[in-house]
């Protein structure tokens, strides 16, 4: 009985595959990845269309808008007929808390995310998101 020698790939041929493969990554990484902050920032916007939902409803049965955001799950209200929301609050996309402010003069509010970077910021640039 006579083995017949093993032939396995050469260096080069896996160098050129290795290659072949890093050029596909840097193509398609990019692309894909870009993907991921845009649904970060479409899972936040349907996020506060929810809440939204929920403090107009809180504001339909008790006359004003909650002080905070946690009134939507427990208050002391005596018109309140919650919960108006069924779990609670969720944190934004990125783990920050959403910030929620109430103008009482015109009877509003104002929800806002911070983004990714979680920093609050002003003009053209800013990656806040709000409602």
């Amino acid at each position: 009985m006579q083995n017949k020698p093993v032939r396995g790939f050469t260096l080069i041929e896996l160098l050129i595959v290795m290659v072949i493969l890093g050029l596909l990554a840097s193509l398609v990484g990019p692309a894909m990845f870009g993907k991921v902050d845009s649904s970060k920032e479409k899972t936040a916007q349907a996020q506060m269309q929810l809440i939204a939902t929920a403090l107009d409803t809180f504001r339909l049965d008790n006359g004003q808008y909650p002080a905070r955001l946690e009134e939507l799950r427990t208050s002391n209200l005596p018109t309140w007929d919650g919960p108006y929301f069924p779990k609670e609050i969720p944190a934004d996309p990125w783990g920050q808390p959403y910030e929620y402010s109430v103008n009482t003069d015109s009877n509003s509010f104002k929800l806002l995310s911070k983004g990714k970077n979680g920093t609050q910021e002003e003009g053209e640039n800013s990656d806040d998101i709000v409602f």
